[in-house]
Order: C-alpha cells, then sequence, then structure tokens
C-alpha cells in the first residue's frame, strides 16, 4: 500500500522529467547527426555541380533539411523552373512532415507550448520524428530540442564540407560522391518494396512515369523536370490509393 503511494507522488511530481532532457535527446540524436553528415556531404557536392555557390548549398540545407526535397529544388534551379514550380514540388515531396507533426503532437507534455511547438518543427525529419515516436515516455521541448541539435548540425556541416571539398577532389570522384545521395533514397524504398507489394508497384510505377518524361522528346522538351516530379510522385500515390485499397484495410484489421 506504501509502495502504491509512492509510486503515485511519483507520477505526480511536476520535477520527474517525463519528457525526457536534453541531455537524453543530444545522446539519442548522435547516430542521426553522424548519418546526416555523410549524406548531406554528398548534396553539398550536387548543389555545387548544378550551379549553386557553397554559401548558397549551404543556406538550402539550413533553411530545408529535407533530402528530398533539397534534390528536387535543386534540380529545378538548375533547370530554370518558376516559382510555382518550385512551390507545388516541395508542398508534394514534404506533405508527409505534417502527418509527422499531427502524430507526434498526441505525445508531446505540458512544457511543448504552441511557440515551442513551431519553433522545433523545424528540426522535424523522418529519422527524428521516428526516434521521437519510439519513446516509451512522453516528449518534452528540452528532449526534442537536445534530439535536433546534432542533426541539424550534421546536416549543415555536411553540405559545406561538400561544397567546398567538392571543387578541390578530383572530378571522377566528385561524380562518385555525388550518386550517394541517391543511393540514400534508394535504400530507403528497397527494404520496404521487398516486404510489401504496394510500396514495390507504386514505387515501379513512378519510375516508369520518370522515365517517360526524361526520354519522350516531346515530353522532356514541353514538361519541365520539376512538373515530372510531381506528376510521376502524384500518379503513383493515386495507383496505390485507388487500386489496393483492401490490401490497407486488411492490415489495419490485422493490426
Amino acid at each position: 500500500m506504501a509502495e502504491t503511494e509512492i509510486n503515485n507522488l511519483k507520477s505526480t511530481d511536476p520535477a520527474a522529467p517525463n519528457g525526457g532532457n536534453f541531455h537524453e535527446g543530444l545522446r539519442d540524436g548522435l547516430a542521426i547527426g553522424l548519418g546526416y553528415l555523410s549524406v548531406s556531404f554528398s548534396f553539398g557536392i550536387l548543389a555545387v555541380a548544378s550551379g549553386l555557390s557553397w554559401w548558397q548549398a549551404v543556406l538550402v540545407s539550413a533553411t530545408n533539411i529535407t533530402s528530398a526535397g533539397q534534390v528536387a529544388g535543386v534540380g529545378i534551379m538548375a533547370s530554370s523552373g518558376g516559382l510555382i514550380e518550385m512551390m507545388i514540388s516541395q508542398i508534394v515531396i514534404n506533405l508527409r512532415y505534417s502527418l509527422m507533426a499531427i502524430s507526434l503532437s498526441q505525445k508531446t507534455d505540458k512544457s511543448m507550448s504552441s511557440l515551442k511547438r513551431a519553433l522545433l518543427a523545424y528540426g522535424l525529419t523522418d529519422e527524428i520524428f521516428g526516434v521521437a515516436a519510439s519513446k516509451e515516455h512522453e516528449v518534452g521541448s528540452k528532449y526534442f530540442f537536445g534530439l535536433t541539435v546534432l542533426p541539424v548540425i550534421g546536416w549543415v556541416l555536411g553540405t559545406f564540407l561538400g561544397a567546398v571539398l567538392g571543387g578541390i577532389f578530383p572530378e571522377f570522384l566528385t561524380n562518385a560522391l555525388a550518386v550517394g545521395i541517391y543511393g540514400m533514397f534508394i535504400s530507403i524504398v528497397i527494404p520496404k518494396a521487398k516486404h510489401d507489394r504496394v510500396i514495390a508497384i507504386c514505387a515501379l510505377i513512378a519510375c516508369g512515369i520518370s522515365c517517360l518524361f526524361f526520354y519522350v522528346p516531346w515530353l522532356k522538351d514541353h514538361v519541365s523536370s520539376g512538373f515530372a516530379i510531381i506528376i510521376a510522385a502524384v500518379i503513383a500515390a493515386l495507383a496505390g490509393v485507388f487500386c489496393f485499397p483492401h490490401d490497407e484495410e486488411a492490415k489495419e484489421a490485422k493490426a
């Protein structure tokens, strides 16, 4: 009886670190930061090879922190795309972060005020969401800030190193390293596609449509690369939603 009362006091103690602390977040974000350092290095090389200066590449990474969105954005810049094209492509590619934020908001504690939510949303990425969502305790503002510090530093620093050193390395080496960021995208899709037929089919549809826009002369001449990405992504997503609805329902029922 006494033990139960002590536990109840601990659970209601406002000083108890229910939402985690800064050091715990810093520790959990270390591996993400190291991973971002290597991936953003490839982006820095790719951005400079596309015509951006080193400081422009760093500015893109410092204000975005979204690998797929940045690669698509640099492609649109390199092809002299318009602002409408850039805006639509970024909304389509980065819409998932809104869903992650809504999901994670259900796990935050009382220390996460509206202002802190708005500020800390800057550092929300796929990997950071995965770590925060997997915690057994609620996520507090101090923990989430600690979790985002090293990934943000790693992403911006890696871009800077890639953008600067890309001009020093031999051309064959920079070309090889620039492919690394595309390898990251493939490494994300392939394991999922092996175990999920819907993901595999949607990925193949997107690849097929992208190939059409790249190899068919009329499409290549009249549709910019940015709109090609948007069209391929939207058609592949709609195909997955409307052609395989029962698969999703079956998974939910099984869960």
